[in-house]
Parts: C-alpha cells; structure tokens; sequence
C-alpha cells in the first residue's frame, strides 16, 4: 500500500466525519480569514467559528517573536476551545522573507531572484524565509508571485521573477518546493500560495487590477503554466487576482477557478481571495466561481457571513458548493499536522535572522546583480583606490534599497534593523577615504571614481502604477537622480552607476554617459553583497529577467515592447548580462 495514498485516505475520512457534525454555521467561519485587529473581537474567533488569520499592515502582534508567537497561541487556544475544536492557519505576506518581522532575514525580491537564474538559491532562500516565517507564529505564506509581467508600467512588476514563462515555471516549482518541504507537517514548513490567478501581470497598460485582454491561447500558453507547475509540486493554496478576463472579475471567474484551476489541473487545496474579495467582485458569484475562504477585512466580516448564509439558505449557493470550500480548507490543516500540533515552535525564535540565513540572503544579492556596462573595464574597482565618493540616498538606506513589503505594506523609507547597506559594505572593503556626498554636492572631484546609487522609492500594488491612479512613479530616472549621475560625469570622475528598481527603467542617456553600470533590483536587508561584486570579490552572475527598454516611446501599446511590437528592439535582450570576464 502506498503510504501517501493511505494517508491521504484516511485525511478524507476524517474531513468526512467533521463535515457530517458541522452546522452551517460553522463551515461559513471555516471559509473566512480575518485581521488580528480591527475587525472582530476576540470573542468571534470561537463564537463565529473562524477559520483563519492574516497579519498585514496595522498593530504589531508585539514587540519581540516570543510576544508574536504568544498572540497567535492564544488566538488558537480559543479556536480550539470550540465544540470542534478545530485549529486555525495563521497568514502572513511573506514574499521575500518574513517581511512583515523587523529583523528578520529579507531576501531580494523575486525580479532580482528571477535575475540569478538559480533554482538552487530559490528553493534556499523559500525554506529559510518558511523557518523564520514560522518563529513568528505563521503557517501559511502568501508567496510566490508567480506572474508573467508584460509591462513595467505595473506597479507589482518586482513581485514576479521573470517576463520569461519558462524561467518564471522553474523558480516556481523550486520556490513552493522550498517553502512547503518534503512535508507540510514540519515545523519548518510552511503552506505556500501561487498568487495571483490569472494575469494579473498582463493587464492592458499594466493597470494593478484592470483588464486582461489576451487571446485564451496567449492566456494558456504564457500564463498558466507556471500554476500547472506549482499544482503539481503540490502548492497549498492559490489566491485569486484583482484584474478581470474579458470583463468577468477573476474572482468570479467558473472557468478559470472550477473548470480549469481545480478540475483540468486538479489542483485540490485552497482557493482563497485577494483583499476584500467578496465586496469587491460580486460577493457570492465569488464563493460559486470557486473560491473556498474570504479574507473578510475593513468592515466586510458579518456582511460577508450573512450574505454567505443568506445566499445558501435561499439556495443561490449550493451546498456542495460550501462542502468542498471547507473540504480544501480542512484538508490543508489535517496536511499541516494542525489538529496533532496547532502550536509554534519556540525553538526556532533562535533562527530569525542568523548569519547563515544572511549568508544566503547575500549571495542571492550578489548572483541578482546584472552588469549592463563595464567600459574599459573600470570594474572591478581596486580596493586601495585613493578617495571613492559615494552618492545618493539609496546608497545608505535600508528601506529605500528593499522595496515595498518590507516592515511595511508600502515599505519604509529608513533603516531597520540587521540589514547592512551598499555604503556599509564599500567601507568594509575599501581601505582608502570614502567620503559619502548624499546629494551629489560636487565638492569631491579630487576622487577616483564615484559610485552614484539611484533608484525608486518603495511601493506597493497599485501605488507603483505608472500613469494610474496615483501616478507617482515614472519609467525614467527623477530628475534629481539625474543630476547625481550628471554632476560626476561631468567633473570628469569615472563613474559607476548602481540602480535600485523594481523594474526595468529607461536609462538609455545614463548607460551612455556612465561608465558602468549595475542593475541592482532591490536587494533586500544585505546590501553589503553589492559591495563584493563591485570590488571583484566575487563575479558577475546576473541575467536580465526582462528585456531592457530603450524608450518611453516603446510603452504606447498595451503592453511592453517585448511583448506588443517586435520591430521594436530593446536595449538589451531578455538574458543579458556582463562579466568580469568579457571584453567590451
């Protein structure tokens, strides 16, 4: 007898038993997840039978893990205090470590994984981030993004690897291998999600949560296969998408969710929603296209259990309907070992935030690091060089170096805690005078090179649409960032360009007019990873997950260039990426 086949029996059994004693009432709480604040009271975790718990922005759960894992484990004692007695899973955006702890081990986000090209690193970096996940309470993570993006105008572009289905299929498979394990019921796993289902990276003009307009064979050819893969590799739970296909809202999309996601891919977890998924995109149409739990947030949580109940008391809903929605939703924590240990780890407080989980971190910055010019070979920069100056803000700033979801929803523009910066790093290594000129005040031009830092500031979702609704953000350089560049430039001093982005810019004037130049990403809490590469430490490993644009003009159709003309030629290639070792 096969034992996975015995054990997934017997877990079929036992839902079978639950499901047969369960009143109605109990089954739509399986089917909602809410905040730890705001929007209930501690009475409705056993009084309205919740099924889950999400931690995002708002009040922190506490000051130290011991006080986040001591919130979760009373939150379960009252979940667990119920006729029942069944366990709640615990949330939490964790898309490039545990992001949400200060202190913990942030990793580059997955545009910059997506850059290294190394499955290996991937599945490392997913099992630490499970570990560190878990030592804060949480067994279930809202990670990976595994969307194709076609057009850097979409605020969430870093949150996906690659423009590439192929490349974004095997860090999918070596991301949910690592986060999930060889077995869900490790404490040093933990339940992964394939997000955001389906084309929530290809909306027309890269709108966060607009229409999708693909043909269905572009739909099959470029966006599914990465959540076969993920299906396959035995992902827990999928999150349905904001944006729309053919003017039906994802997440009332039967087709896609019913027909294609659990039955022609037999994909048998969770289907959960995005952010007030139910008030937004149809309430029950919502529940009948296939989503099994409702994150029930800012004032939707007893509209969403009433409409819910009136909706299969009046037969809008069936009730084979709800019986597979708690089916999955039990399935997963009968997988997850929850009704034999629904408790976290304490032990493993120990690992937040490590060396060897910063020695990963760090070579996943290194290997993300793409070199687009070198010229004479002005890299790697000697060690003992006279007087370096060292420009910009993002060159000694955390935050602004790791994007959104980082501490924050919107990211943070400061410091924080364990994380070293490029300037750290650069003083580390070099033995000479560095002098750091944040705001390129010119005054150095005695110094043998400068190393110019630029970039974005940290956003999230639809915050960092380009030309949205908030329109704060632009496909070149500020003008400020500009003039970083052009102060040393035209001083005469050698530069080095080092860009942070969660996306592909339009640099054409600036690669010209450096004499290097370093697409960086956004690299996470070890800046000092930069550094080594800089100085030739170590090599240059990183290749361009997305084509280079060459101008604003190449964003006039839909999509990005790569993907709407092909008379129009990028920069530089999908893939591109220099060495120490070439000759320019």
């Amino acid at each position: 007898m096969n034992p996975e086949t015995d054990t997934g029996h017997i877990i079929e059994q036992k839902i079978d038993s639950l499901l047969t004693r369960m009143t109605l009432d109990e089954k739509i709480g399986q089917m909602t997840q809410v905040r730890h604040f705001d929007d209930i009271s501690e009475e409705d975790i056993a009084g309205k039978f919740i099924g889950s718990v999400i931690h995002t922005q708002g009040p922190l759960p506490g000051n130290t893990a011991e006080e986040w894992q001591a919130k979760f484990r009373h939150l379960q004692e009252l979940a667990l205090s119920t006729r029942l007695g069944i366990p709640m899973i615990f949330g939490v955006d964790a898309v490039h470590g545990q992001n949400t702890f200060e202190g913990a081990t942030i990793f580059p986000h997955n545009i910059g994984m997506g850059a290294t090209g190394n499955a290996e690193l991937v599945e490392k970096a997913a099992r630490i981030t499970a570990v560190e996940t878990q030592a804060t309470g949480f067994n279930w993570v809202f990670s990976p993004c595994i969307a194709v993006p076609y057009n850097e105008k979409w605020g969430r572009v870093y949150e996906a690897f690659s423009e590439s289905t192929e490349l974004t299929e095997t860090l999918t498979k070596a991301s949910v291998i690592g986060h999930q394990g060889t077995s869900l019921k490790s404490k040093r796993s933990v339940m992964a999600t394939a997000k955001h289902f389906v084309g929530d990276g290809a909306t027309d003009f890269g709108v966060e949560g607009g229409e999708t307009s693909l043909e269905a064979d572009d739909v099959a050819k470029i966006l599914l296969p990465p959540y076969r893969v993920a299906v396959e590799n035995g992902v827990g739970s999928v999150m349905a998408s904001f944006n729309a296909m053919l003017g039906v809202p994802m997440h009332a999309h039967k087709t896609l969710i019913t027909h294609i996601l659990k039955g022609a891919m037999q994909f048998d977890g969770i289907v959960v929603s995005d952010w007030k998924g139910y008030s937004r995109f149809g309430e029950n149409d919502v529940i009948n296209a296939g989503v099994d739990m409702i994150m029930a947030v800012e004032g939707d949580f007893d509209m969403y259990q009433e409409g819910l109940k009136r909706g299969i008391e009046q037969r809008e809903i069936p009730v084979e309907r709800i019986n597979d929605a708690v089916r999955r939703i039990l399935r997963q924590k009968f997988r997850l070992g929850l009704f034999e240990n629904p408790f976290p780890d304490s032990t493993l407080i120990a690992e937040i935030g490590i060396q060897s989980h910063r020695d990963v971190a760090r070579q996943a910055v290194r290997e993300s690091l793409v070199l687009l010019k070198n010229q004479n070979n002005i890299l790697p920069l000697q060690k003992d060089l006279s007087k370096i100056v060292v420009v910009g803000e993002h060159a000694n700033n955390a935050g602004l170096q790791s994007g959104g979801w980082t501490i924050n929803w919107q990211g943070t523009t400061e410091n924080y805690d364990g994380a070293t910066t490029l300037l750290q790093g650069i003083k580390n290594l070099a033995t000479g005078e560095i002098v750091y000129d944040v705001d390129a005040s010119g005054k150095h031009g005695d110094a043998d090179v400068a190393i110019v830092v630029v970039g974005e500031t940290p956003y999230a979702e639809s915050f960092g649409d380009i030309g949205g609704e908030m329109d704060l953000y632009q496909l070149t350089l500020t003008e400020a960032h500009q003039k970083y560049i052009n102060t040393y430039v035209e001083m005469g001093i050698k530069t080095v360009v080092v860009l942070i982005s969660g996306r592909a810019l339009v640099t054409t004037e600036q690669i010209e007019r450096s004499d290097a130049f370093v697409a960086a990403w956004l690299p996470g809490s070890e800046g000092h990873g930069i550094a080594e590469v800089l100085f030739g430490d170590y090599n240059f490993k990183g290749r361009l997950p997305h084509s280079w644009p060459k101008s604003e003009e190449d964003y006039k159709g839909k999509y990005g260039p790569n993907f709407w003309d092909d008379t129009v030629r990028p920069l530089f290639p999908l893939g591109f990426g220099l060495t120490y070792r070439m000759i320019n």
